[in-house]
């Protein structure tokens, strides 16, 4: 792979699995070093090594970026060991309380906005900051189909993903000046290891999701990786506060 990202370094919130992981390790495949960052040691370290087999740089950092005194913690760790802040992909999130919103636990309508709404507020707000001081940078946020259109049982997800959106575009007029591009990526269907299991133990739902997708195959965490890696890259300088929808088409429209 051409390296895209050579000499620029950054971090990745949430990537001691699945999209996170998948975009850490595109990003190093890239040419970057790369801050990955995890609630999990365990996850995150694992990442990292990973990344390391394949000949990459990465070091990891934990991060609870419902904390905001932790994002502010991981912005100036990555800076100091990696000396800028070029990029980052705000992967985080959390989706609590899948029931009708007349039953749900407030307590989950606050973890899920917490960690998806305001650890993505967190972490832009400090990544800005550091970027500004080196000419600018790319930020991208992980939204989702859910942050596009309506979900049942979902509403403080799909609330704090349509928020992402909104926060995005409003950044980008901001910051845009100053040289700093955010745009977000919406993932559909992505067959990670838990969507595996569930493909397994329930083969006709996955069957009927399938024929739901107009190009009749399920995105992978590596295709959204490496949507990250090039919304990163120079290649998509003129690429500034866009949502770019990873679904094969789902969010289009529906088939008859």
């Amino acid at each position: 792979m051409t390296k895209l990202l050579q000499g620029k370094s950054g971090l990745v919130t949430a990537a001691g699995a699945g999209i996170g992981r998948a975009s850490a390790i595109s990003l190093a495949k890239a040419g970057a070093k790369v801050m990955v960052s995890d609630i999990s040691v365990r996850s995150g370290q694992e990442t990292v090594k990973i990344i390391k087999e394949n000949g990459g740089q990465a070091q990891f950092f934990k991060c609870d970026v419902s904390d905001e005194e932790q994002v502010k913690a991981l912005v100036d760790e990555t800076v100091s060991i990696f000396g800028k802040l070029d990029f980052a992909h705000n992967n985080a999130g959390i989706n609590a309380g899948q029931v009708k919103i007349g039953e749900m636990d407030s307590k989950d309508w606050d973890k899920t906005l917490k960690v998806t709404l305001y650890g993505t507020f967190y972490s832009i707000k400090h990544e800005v900051n550091a970027m500004i001081k080196t000419g600018g940078g790319s930020i991208i946020n992980s939204a989702s189909a859910a942050g596009i259109e309506g979900s049942p049982n979902m509403a403080p997800y799909t609330a704090s993903k349509h928020a992402i959106v909104g926060l995005t575009k409003s950044v980008a007029l901001e910051y845009g000046k100053q040289g700093i591009r955010i745009n977000s990526i919406a993932p559909g269907a992505t067959f990670t290891p838990a969507i595996e299991r569930w493909a397994e133990d329930h083969p006709e739902q996955y069957k009927g999701t399938l024929e739901s997708i107009p190009s009749g195959e399920m995105a992978t965490a590596e295709d959204q990786g490496n949507v990250v890696m090039f919304l990163c890259s120079d290649l998509a300088k003129n690429i500034n506060g866009v949502t770019i929808p990873i679904d094969g088409g789902y969010t289009a429209g529906k088939l008859e």
